[in-house]
């Protein structure tokens, strides 16, 4: 599932690829990703129009033009590709933008939970989007803190709350309660000092890392190389692993290293 470390790879694909080029036609496969614009307003709305730079809130993507502005989010399958115009497309290609310097941006999604938006202006930006919490990228310790504090759920329910904080999904809320050895079951507002300076160094530490690998890395060393075993270890102890359902997701933590009582 696309998290921000790959949304922030999208935002440079889209940037390398698009930014600065004009729009020669929009190209619907499958209008079914798109939401509160058609088919024919897209294509319309969009020729000729010109890519600025692209940014980034937490899963979400926001590519503004001269015109409007695409707002894209990626679900559980979606991504971007860019190539030349005279490619094939994608099997799940689902919309396409032909730019002035013949190559294709492609969204290409296959199960579709999410897609694609036109905005006008920024609140309209801001409707589509929703209630956000600040980027996870940008948190400082203090925000951290202040987003902490009076939280009564458990923490990992807490991480990846999107209006509490914008970015994290259940991979990274794994492998960063992991990294910091915080249960996932502890209640966010009983986190100790050095359990905070634990966790908000693990947030750092993981994030930048995903960033630079452009998704939440599988390596052998940390818990996402290790989920999908069916009798994972601890790369840390060496200790079982457990799974359980948290905020209705599977959750995967080591009982050993991450002690519920702590």
């Amino acid at each position: 599932m696309p998290e921000l470390p790959d949304v922030e790879g999208f935002r440079r694909t889209l940037a390398s690829c698009a930014q600065g080029r004009r729009v020669e036609r929009a190209e619907v496969a499958d209008p079914g990703v798109l939401h509160g614009v058609t088919a024919q307003r897209l294509k319309r709305d969009l020729k000729g129009r010109r890519f600025a730079a692209p940014r980034r809130h937490g899963k979400w993507l926001i590519a503004p033009t001269d015109g409007p502005t695409v707002v894209l989010h990626f679900g559980m399958t979606g991504r971007l590709v860019c190539g030349a115009e005279s490619e094939p497309a994608g099997r799940f290609q689902r919309v396409a933008f032909d730019l002035d310097d013949g190559h294709r941006l492609g969204y290409e999604d296959q199960r579709k939970l999410q897609g694609i938006w036109l905005a006008a202006t920024d609140g309209d930006i801001d409707r589509i989007i929703g209630d956000q919490g600040p980027d996870a990228l940008s948190l400082s310790r203090a925000d951290l803190d202040r987003l902490l504090a009076g939280r009564r759920g458990r923490v990992k329910a807490t991480l990846t709350d999107q209006a509490v904080i914008a970015g994290l999904g259940n991979l990274l809320g794994d492998e960063i309660l992991w990294h910091a050895r915080i249960h996932p079951r502890r209640p966010a507002n009983a986190l100790t000092d050095d359990e905070r300076d634990r966790l908000h160094g693990a947030l750092r530490e993981v994030l930048r890392a995903s960033v630079r690998a452009g998704r939440v890395p599988d390596d052998p060393d940390w818990l996402t190389g290790r989920r999908d075993e069916p009798d994972p270890h601890c790369p840390r102890c060496g200790n079982p692993l457990r799974r359980g359902r948290i905020a209705g997701r599977t959750s995967l933590w080591c009982p050993h290293c991450q002690r519920e009582d702590a």
